[in-house]
């Protein structure tokens, strides 16, 4: 049977980023893929033009269904948006967990500000994060800007990594990775911070010369999958490195006006 996964993220009508990026990384990596849509954005690589949150009420019915209609395997979270659909997916989640038995793990991917630059969380909803989404977390993935905003200082350097990884895991009782690509160091680090302390490295070669979006979505979704097939959490770690760093490094490009448009291939062929 193959297993599902459960993405609640934003809808990117370019497909590079949110349900849709994690809906082809998980057809990608063998798992049968399922949404619930948080919010739909208009946006292409570089620019976010527009967002339209969905109700509260039509997110939290969309994943009632899906546990209901399907054997959620594992799931991850990406763009919430507000402090109003994180109080659903936590009260809806929360209900469905306890109904399900083992509960499926979670992968919180903790958007907030894309690739471009533009916010992708109201600055009312980060304490929400905290107070109720990270304790149902297996992983939570933050890049170097989130982590910035969880702990109020910016890091600048691996070992600035390691103790902030340290430091997050220790005060939320998860495992974190910590996802160094803004130091733009070759090749590019990783680190998986568990709760015991323990820190596990996870590198790739860096590739130059791309501007694309949905690098984060991909990574987690590519960890989802690797949960629901039953991995553990540093081998699906592992191969999720391994197939975003496929996925950039076989880009693809299309030229339109003068404009150069990239994108992920999360369908490129694998070594």
């Amino acid at each position: 049977m193959i297993p599902v996964g459960l993405t609640i993220a934003g809808s990117d009508n370019s497909a590079g980023a949110g349900a849709q990026a994690d809906l082809k990384t998980m057809s990608a990596l063998g798992i049968y893929g399922v949404t619930a849509i948080t919010c739909v954005v208009a946006e292409v690589p570089g620019k976010v033009s527009a967002i339209q949150p969905v109700e509260p009420q039509i997110v939290a019915e969309q994943i009632r269904l899906l546990f209901e209609a399907f054997p959620i395997a594992a799931l991850k979270t990406g763009m919430l948006y507000s402090s109003e659909i994180i109080d659903a997916v936590c009260d809806t989640l929360r209900d469905c967990l306890a109904r399900t038995s083992p509960p499926p793990p979670i992968v919180i991917d903790p958007v907030m500000v894309a690739t471009s630059g533009d916010a992708l969380l109201q600055h009312d909803a980060i304490a929400l994060y905290r107070e109720r989404l990270f304790p149902l977390a297996t992983l939570i993935t933050p890049n170097l800007d989130e982590v910035r905003t969880l702990l109020g200082r910016p890091v600048v350097n691996l070992d600035a990594m390691r103790t902030a990884g340290v430091e997050l895991s220790a005060a939320y009782g998860r495992a974190f990775l910590i996802k160094g690509g803004h130091l733009r160091l070759d090749p590019a680090v990783d680190l998986l911070c568990m709760p015991d302390g323990t820190v596990q490295p996870f590198s790739a070669p860096l590739v130059q010369d791309i501007a694309t979006h949905g690098t984060g979505c991909t990574y987690a979704a590519a960890i989802t999958a690797g949960l629901a097939r039953g991995l553990t959490l540093p081998a699906a770690v592992g191969e999720a490195k391994q197939f975003l760093a496929n996925a950039i490094s076989n880009f693809l490009r299309w030229t339109r006006d003068g404009r150069t448009t990239d994108a992920l291939h999360h369908f490129a062929p694998r070594k």
